[in-house]
């Protein structure tokens, strides 16, 4: 668990709650679309977008604004708000809006509160699932209301390591993830933010992406770090609001050092790992 100062407000618990409560008002809104006939649209960067993203993220951005205010809101469909305010929520309405309009049930919401800029609340919400994942900085992270763990393997060979997808990655990215890939024990593709929750629960070891954006990650930081695990960029610098889309998560900090220096080998000029 990173060490540092906790939330420096006095309604801490009240602000967790909430993170709860917005996850609660996307599950009922995601349902209602799901694997139903959609209307499909294209944005700019060729990512598919959907009603529900939209109604889910007017609705969490509205019980925000009635609830607080004051505080800056980051949403992946709509204009940002107050990003230079102390607190900051940051949604991401579906997290794998492609498995949502596919039918896959393995979409979720994400919901994340940041202190400073630094994330101190997140809530990996599975709708279809009926699985929640919440960490708070300084607290365990919960699945379900159970604290649950990250598991203790440390050595590559032994560890389940985990992606979205292959074509996540660009053609200096993708080399360096197939080299970590070739020294893993098991490589899956799919889950989007589910994944982060399988490697808080210890069942999957470690998330290696790239082309993300801070809706994707922010709610990942304290479910993970609070499970015991460890969350970065590809370069080991913590993630914020101008990080890249490279991020890496691990169970532990000995598996996290040993995939970032395979990571970081593999991107050198004249690399052959990838080979």
């Amino acid at each position: 668990m990173v060490a540092g100062p906790l939330m420096p407000t006095s309604n801490r618990p009240e602000l967790v709650a909430f993170a709860g409560q917005l996850a609660d008002i996307a599950r009922p809104l995601a349902m209602a679309h799901f694997r139903t006939p959609l209307g499909i649209q294209w944005k700019a960067d060729a990512s598919p977008v959907t009603i529900a993203d939209r109604a889910i993220e007017r609705a969490l951005r509205a019980a925000i604004a009635r609830r607080f205010p004051a505080h800056g809101i980051l949403g992946e469909e709509e204009e940002a708000v107050g990003l230079e305010r102390e607190l900051v929520w940051v949604v991401d309405p579906i997290d794998g809006t492609k498995s949502f309009i596919t039918g896959l049930p393995l979409f979720g919401t994400l919901v994340a509160l940041l202190v400073a800029g630094r994330p101190h609340v997140g809530v990996i919400e599975m709708p279809a699932l009926g699985e929640r994942f919440v960490g708070a900085r300084g607290e365990d992270t919960r699945f379900n209301g159970i604290v649950c763990r990250t598991s203790g393997v440390t050595r590559l060979g032994d560890a389940r390591l985990c992606a979205t997808a292959p074509d996540m990655f660009d053609s200096i990215e993708a080399p360096a993830f197939s080299a970590l890939a070739d020294k893993v024990g098991l490589c899956r593709f799919g889950g989007d933010c589910y994944a982060y929750g399988l490697l808080a629960c210890g069942h999957v070891d470690l998330v290696v992406e790239a082309s993300l954006k801070p809706y994707d990650f922010m709610a990942l930081v304290p479910v993970v770090e609070g499970a015991g695990g460890v969350i970065t960029d590809w370069d080991g610098a913590p993630l914020t609001l101008s990080s890249g889309g490279r991020v890496i998560a691990a169970a532990n900090g000995a598996l996290h050092a040993q995939a970032l220096a395979i990571l970081s080998a593999a991107r050198e000029p004249g690399s052959r790992l990838a080979g």
